[in-house]
């Protein structure tokens, strides 16, 4: 099936790599227009560079999710160039791992200011103008599995996720109160093979100098045995930006390969 979201206006952060790059590509591959933003200029502009090659669109713009002033530019500069916004998907994120006694408060709430703040930010700044042209829409935060389950050494990162996992079920509600036909989703990955596994690596492989092996630690955790890839989380990220969830809100897509499951 090709067009899922064909003339949608769709805004993905962080999407200069792992499930932010894998999602801005498949909805670009499926129609929509999308603005991918990054502090990582040179890896969104190949994000960009890649989409159109394959006969996409989209624009990166630069933006640090936890300044409001810059949601309120890269906003205002949806609304100018395209006049509308479909689909909000507030992928950015850190993770920083480690025992609790170790942890910096300035650490904590660095992750806190990305990972909680900057899904605050994004639908406070993208609700407006997705309201405005009477469509409805959808707006998918990516939590984690660490957001649904605690996991030792990685206490701070579970408490973002975990707060994005409630934050999302919060606004879903204000949003069907309100009438405005716009549908919000959270997301959890289990294991995927993305580039955050090089900052929590300690927390769950104390001690190594290198990222821990994903393929390992799969074949030990989770049921199906394997890791996942962005594509799988992009897909289900698609499914929910699609028509196909039209009666879905408020609602966890936990895409882990039943690692939550076991």
């Amino acid at each position: 099936m090709a067009g899922r979201v064909a003339g949608k206006v769709a805004l993905v952060t962080g999407g200069a790599s792992g499930i932010g790059r894998g999602t801005a590509e498949r909805l670009a591959e499926e129609g929509a227009t999308v603005v991918v933003t990054d502090i990582q200029d040179a890896l969104g502009a190949e994000v960009v560079a890649g989409i159109a090659k394959a006969g996409g669109k989209a624009e990166y713009q630069s933006h640090d999710v936890t300044d409001e002033q810059a949601w309120i530019d890269v906003v205002e500069g949806i609304r100018a160039r395209h006049g509308r916004l479909d689909i909000l998907v507030n992928n950015a994120g850190i993770g920083i791992g480690g025992p609790i006694t170790d942890m910096t408060l300035d650490a904590w709430r660095r992750q806190m200011a990305i990972n909680v703040d900057g899904v605050f930010l994004g639908v406070k700044h993208g609700l407006p103008l997705m309201r405005a042209s009477g469509d409805g829409g959808s707006i998918v935060n990516i939590s984690s599995v660490a957001g649904l389950k605690g996991s030792a050494g990685l206490a701070g990162y579970c408490a973002t996720k975990g707060a994005v996992r409630l934050f999302t079920k919060a606004i879903a509600m204000e949003c069907a109160n309100a009438k405005d036909g716009i549908r919000v989703n959270s997301v959890h990955p289990g294991l995927i093979e993305t580039p955050i596994w090089l900052t929590v690596g300690q927390a769950v492989n104390p001690g190594a100098n290198a990222p821990p092996d994903l393929d390992a630690m799969s074949t030990m955790a989770v049921p199906m045995g394997v890791k996942g890839w962005p594509l799988d989380i992009a897909n289900g990220v698609l499914w929910l930006c699609s028509d196909e969830a039209r009666y879905v809100t408020g609602q966890e897509l936990v895409i882990d390969g039943g690692l939550t499951v076991r």
